[in-house]
């Protein structure tokens, strides 16, 4: 107990700390702006999307296998429990190959009529 209460009050003492420290005489920082964002093909954004989609895809897949593992770790030999983790095993194993299949397909999409789907260069122009 001794040990979570010391470590509260070094976290609350660091959360006080002032973040940054401007320098003596300076009142005022310069941050620069981000240009404005224009989406200027649409087809681009739609295959950036998919990138975005299937990499989530695929690292849930794995969040799934750890998941599973752990499962069957914890389930002490039960049975029922280790059915559970075997299945969520497998169907993390499926749910990878159809995250692979999805991206073989539009891969041979992108080959064979030449379009970019996945890993579209972006360009964001500049005022």
């Amino acid at each position: 107990m001794k040990k979570f209460l010391a470590i509260g009050l070094a976290s609350a003492s660091y959360l006080g700390l002032p973040l940054g420290v401007l320098a003596q005489g300076t009142t005022d920082i310069n941050v620069p702006q981000p240009p404005q964002v224009k989406i200027t093909d649409i087809g681009k954004l739609i295959g950036n999307i998919v990138s975005l989609f299937m990499i989530v895809a695929a690292l849930m897949t794995f969040v799934f296998l750890i998941w599973g593992g752990v499962e069957w770790i914890m389930s002490g030999g039960e049975k029922a429990g280790t059915e559970a983790a075997r299945n969520r095993i497998t169907n993390a194993f499926i749910g990878l190959f159809v995250v692979f299949a999805a991206w073989a397909i539009i891969k041979v999409i992108e080959t064979f009529f030449g379009i970019c789907i996945v890993g579209c260069p972006v360009s964001v122009p500049r005022p």
